[in-house]
């Protein structure tokens, strides 16, 4: 079953926003952190940004002030709003979702971001 799905990406201009949604199954229990990643073509995955249960906020340096996440627990539902982006910030974003003390850990299938010059 479709345990972590996915919504929003796509093609903008640098300067642009994009919001990214990602909504977890109802099987998943006890979801503490959700997070978004991203892969870039011939790089690493690496965080972009986390959001606690209790709504603590972690971001990489490279999108603090310009990205935002945020969560709807009711809803099982992470957000992330990508504003003034930059065609550095083009790659595959991962929807990442885990449990207390890390005990599972669930991927999105990822959706692609392009940022065009």
């Amino acid at each position: 079953q479709v345990q972590l799905e996915e919504s929003g990406g796509g093609l903008v201009q640098a300067g642009g926003s994009v919001r990214l949604s990602c909504t977890a199954s109802s099987s998943i229990l006890s979801i503490n952190t959700m997070g978004w990643y991203r892969q870039a073509p011939g790089k690493q995955r690496e965080l972009v940004a986390t959001i606690t249960r209790g709504g603590s906020t972690s971001y990489a340096d490279s999108v603090k002030g310009r990205f935002a996440i945020s969560r709807d627990n009711a809803k099982n539902t992470v957000y992330l709003q990508m504003n003034s982006l930059k065609p550095e910030d083009t790659a595959v974003y991962y929807c990442r979702v885990s449990t207390h003390m890390e005990t599972y850990a669930y991927w999105g299938q990822g959706t692609q971001v392009t940022v065009s010059s």
